[in-house]
């Protein structure tokens, strides 16, 4: 076969893939993995803030937030986070502060977190968080403008 009609035929058999795929994926507002609804891998939101650590929450107390659900460790942290659900959730949807800084999704882990001006920020993992703590405001701002121009 010549090479012509080989690569004619290799790219109408790749066409309606790439059809298919949408040129802008949207991410969700609140990352939550490929196989859950749960937004911070089930861990309470506000037990960040006054546990100082991540604690797991509870099916028993469970709210919807922006398409996911977070769960709680009591009834008293769900009520604090339904009077102000800004004040507790993940700054960029519980995705990696770090990535987002770079314009990017991808997962935000509820064990490497930290808390700064009274906002909550997940990164990918140990070693990433490390890169972050570098230079902790600039990669805010940087994320802010990144996450304000992706939600857009």
């Amino acid at each position: 076969m010549k090479l012509r009609p080989l690569l004619l035929a290799a790219f109408i058999a790749a066409a309606p893939a790439t059809v298919m795929v949408p040129s802008a994926y949207a991410e969700p507002p609140v990352y939550t993995g490929r196989f859950s609804n749960q937004a911070l891998q089930g861990y309470d939101p506000v037990a960040y803030f006054t546990d100082g650590k991540p604690v797991k929450g509870a099916k028993e107390f469970q709210t919807d937030y922006m398409g996911a659900s977070f769960l709680f460790a009591s009834a008293a942290n769900r009520d604090a986070f339904l009077a102000d659900p800004a004040a507790y959730a993940p700054q960029y949807g519980g995705y990696c502060a770090w990535a987002m800084a770079d314009g990017q999704y991808a997962k935000g882990d509820a064990k490497y977190w930290k808390i700064i001006d009274g906002k909550l920020y997940l990164n990918y993992n140990s070693s990433i968080q490390k890169k972050w703590n570098a230079d902790i405001p600039g990669f805010i701002e940087k994320a802010d403008t990144h996450w304000q121009d992706l939600q857009e």
